[in-house]
C-alpha cells in the first residue's frame, strides 16, 4: 500500500532550499533493533529511505506510551521509503546485518519487524527461517503494525539535533520538522558519518544545501565514517 507525504516546508531563514518534502510515493517499514538512534542514522542516510520517525510500537495497551513510561511497547523506527529505489529485502537484510537479534532484552529493546502487508510478512518470515537454518537461536519477533506513536521530541534525529545551529539554518524548528523532512533524515546519518563521504558529495547539492553547510557536514562526514553506530 502507497502513501504520501505531503507537507512542504520553506526556509526563511537563510537563501538554502533545503529539500524537505520529496514528492513521490512511498511505502513504509517498521524494525526494533534495540534501540532507536542508531537505526534513525542508519536508515536516514540510505538510498531510497525518504523519512524517519521513531518511537514506540507494538503495545496491547490502550495508553500513550512515552520514554519514562513505555509499558509493553518497543522502541521502534518507521521509514517511509520508494521501493522503485530500495527494496524492502535490502532493508530487511540491513535490519539483520546492523543489531544482534539473538540478545535477550526486556520488550523495550527487543528485535522485532513489523509487517505493512502481507508482502512484508512473507519477506520477513523468509529471511527469518534463514537465519534459523544456520543454527541461529534469533529472538526477533515478526507481528503486524499496529499503531506507531512518536518518541519526544527530543528523540528525533537525536544526532542532528546537537548541531542546533545546523537545524536552525535548515528552519528545523520542532520535532514534528524532523520528522517530516527529507534533508533532516539524510543528515541525521550524515554527521556521524554514516552513507560516506562519496555518497554525500553526490547528493549534497540535490539536497539544497549551500556551500558552509556542505563544507560543515562534510568535515563531520570525513571524521566519523567507518566508525560504526552506537545509541
Amino acid at each position: 500500500m502507497f502513501t504520501r507525504i505531503f507537507k512542504v516546508f520553506n526556509s526563511t531563514k537563510n537563501k538554502m532550499k533545503p529539500l524537505h518534502y520529496v514528492d513521490i510515493s512511498s511505502e513504509k517499514a517498521t524494525f526494533a533493533m534495540g534501540c532507536f538512534w542508531a537505526p534513525d542514522s542508519l536508515f536516514g542516510s540510505t538510498p531510497g529511505v525518504i523519512t524517519t520517525r521513531v518511537g514506540y510500537a507494538g503495545g496491547s495497551k490502550h495508553f500513550l506510551p512515552t520514554y519514562k513510561n513505555i509499558g509493553d511497547y518497543t522502541e521502534a523506527i518507521q521509514l517511509q521509503y520508494d521501493p522503485n529505489t530500495v527494496s524492502y529485502l535490502e532493508l530487511l537484510n540491513m535490519f539483520w546485518d546492523h543489531h544482534d537479534p539473538t540478545a535477550k532484552f526486556k520488550k523495550q529493546y527487543s528485535s522485532f519487524i513489523y509487517y505493512h502487508n502481507k508482502e512484508q510478512k512473507s519477506e520477513a518470515e523468509r529471511t527469518l527461517n534463514e537465519k534459523k537454518a544456520k543454527g541461529l537461536d534469533i529472538l526477533t519477533k515478526i507481528e503486524p503494525a499496529g499503531e506507531f506513536f512518536n518518541a519526544e521530541d527530543y528523540h528525533q534525529k537525536y544526532r542532528l539535533r546537537q548541531h542546533q545551529n545546523l537545524c536552525k539554518d535548515l528552519g528545523l524548528d520542532s520535532g514534528d520538522d524532523l520528522i517530516k523532512s527529507h534533508v533532516a533524515a539524510r543528515l541525521n546519518g550524515y554527521v556521524v558519518g554514516q552513507g560516506g563521504i562519496d555518497q554525500f558529495d553526490a547528493e549534497s547539492l540535490k539536497l539544497g544545501l549551500d556551500e558552509a553547510t556542505i563544507k560543515y557536514v562534510r568535515h563531520l562526514v570525513i571524521k566519523y565514517e567507518g566508525q560504526g553506530l552506537h545509541c
